[in-house]
Parts: C-alpha cells; structure tokens; sequence
C-alpha cells in the first residue's frame, strides 16, 4: 500500500492529496528515511510524522483497504513516540495556548468579567517598563565600606 493513502486510512491526515503534499516535503519517514508518496510500506515499518518540533513515530501493525473510522485505528498502528518527544508536544501546545489566549473547548465565549480581566491582563503586560520594584540603591548603603578579599 503506498505511504500516502496509509496516512490517509489511518486518519493521521484529513486528506490524501495533504499525506502526499507532506511526503513530497520530507516530512514522512519510513524506517528512518524521507520517502516519495508512491513509497510502498509493509507490516512492522515504522513510520514518522513530522509535528513540529519532533516526529511521532507509529509501527504499522497491518494494513487495511479503506479509510477506517477512529475508533479502529488502533488496530492497524500504534505510537511508538518517546515520552520526551510527547512531553515536548505537550509544553509546545500549553505554550502557544498561554500566548494566545486560547481557551478551552466547551468554555463558551468569555463573560464581561472574563473580558475585563483579559483586557486588564494585557494592559498590565503592554504598560511593563521592567522596573520590579525594587530599590537597588538600598542594597549598597548596607555594603558600604566592605570591599570583598578575593585572596583566600
């Protein structure tokens, strides 16, 4: 079966034509090398994808001849990803959502609460002059006359 309409099969892109647009960029590997969409893959290859910034990596466990819904799937692949590269996903995806203000599925739209507090947030962050507070100068006065003996 070809590489592309595996990806496809196994729901791990939304069409075909975008398996093969991400095989013709380099960002599908067989086995450990970038392949063309025409590639043919077998039982026990081990494919990655790329997501940004890892590959997720998935052992083909048989193949299949049409696209077969979600909760088949786990039987024709499963992820062979390390824990490191997926705790990387995770700390990417909570840190665009920070950044963007992204919210929660089911959350709804923000109350005018929610809102004035967004707004109050990203004022206080724009009008940030780096200034922390403190006062260095108090720092020295307690100091003075000390000169450290940097000769032991």
């Amino acid at each position: 079966m070809r590489v592309d309409k595996f990806l496809f099969c196994v729901r791990l892109f939304k069409t075909r034509s975008q398996a093969a647009d991400a095989c013709g960029r380099g960002r599908i590997l067989v086995n450990g090398v970038a392949v063309k969409p025409a590639r043919e893959v077998k039982e026990g290859d081990e494919v990655s994808v790329k997501a940004n910034p890892v590959f997720r990596s998935y052992r083909i466990l048989a193949l299949l001849k049409s696209r077969v819904g979600a909760a088949k799937v786990p039987l024709y692949i499963t992820e062979t990803t390390s824990q490191d590269d997926l705790l990387k996903l995770k700390l990417m995806s909570d840190m665009a959502r920070v950044s963007f203000g992204v919210r929660d599925r089911g959350a709804g739209r923000p109350t005018k609460k929610d809102r004035r507090e967004i707004d109050r947030f990203y004022d206080a962050e724009d009008d940030f002059d780096g200034d922390f507070g403190f006062d260095d100068d108090d720092d020295y006065d307690e100091l003075d006359g000390f000169t450290p003996d940097f000769d032991d």
